[in-house]
């Protein structure tokens, strides 16, 4: 059985991508990444969703990006917007995020003799993040290959992205297919730490269209109002 890293962050198009990998036959190793975010509940959710999933082994590993800040998501005085959608790339964009946790997938693809890693990036139904374009990760895969003893032996690395042009509709139709339990699953900019979402994050308002898009009940428990 070929090996997989997956990038899981505890949200509904992570979890997807894990089930994605594990349909194609790979022995998938997750990675979850501990950088400072606004709350834990992601990452207690990414547990959750390794083990529904059959995850070979679950891995977590903390690096601490609110020292540089810049983001509404690891700079607690910066707020995160709540007022939908606005033009231009968002204050919850974190700098450099992908390029660091892909490299970190990198490192652990080759301690394990893996050829593929799976990420979740999306062009389509996404807050316009830059590291989140097929051009990013193409160029991204081409540095992989270029800067690891496994390439230069001839093992070639793929970085796959199985959701890059699917709508949020068709994310949630593909992982329902594939068992995903999305109650397991917190979205959410903010969440509380009992997972509880906003509602009304650009994270919790694009999840929640893609659910009605799909006419399939919202399972995600949102704070009262």
């Amino acid at each position: 059985m070929k090996k997989a890293i997956v990038l899981l962050s505890g949200g509904l198009d992570s979890a997807t991508t894990l089930a994605i990998a594990h349909g194609q036959g790979f022995r998938c190793y997750a990675l979850s990444i501990d950088y400072g975010q606004r709350h834990f509940a992601e990452l207690n959710a990414a547990q959750k969703i390794a083990q529904s999933l059959g995850s070979h082994k679950h891995q977590i590993i903390k690096i601490d990006l609110t020292a540089f800040g810049g983001s509404a998501l690891t700079d607690q005085s910066i707020k995160v917007p709540t007022s939908g959608e606005n033009p231009g790339i968002p204050v919850t964009y974190v700098p450099a995020r992908n390029t660091i946790m892909l490299s970190l997938a990198l490192a652990w693809a080759e301690t394990l003799d893996c050829q593929d890693i799976f990420t979740g990036v999306n062009a389509v139904d996404y807050s316009g993040y830059p590291d989140c374009r097929a051009e990013y990760i193409q160029a991204f895969g081409i540095m992989a290959n270029l800067a690891t003893k496994a390439s230069v032996e001839g093992k070639q690395l793929t970085i796959h992205t199985p959701l890059m042009l699917l709508s949020k509709q068709q994310i949630i139709q593909t992982g329902l297919a594939l068992g995903v339990d999305y109650s397991l699953t917190v979205s959410c900019y903010q969440a509380d730490e009992a997972g509880q979402a906003c509602g009304v994050c650009d994270s919790c308002r694009i999840r929640k269209a893609g659910f009605k898009a799909a006419n399939i009940p919202d399972p995600t428990a949102y704070k009262a109002n």
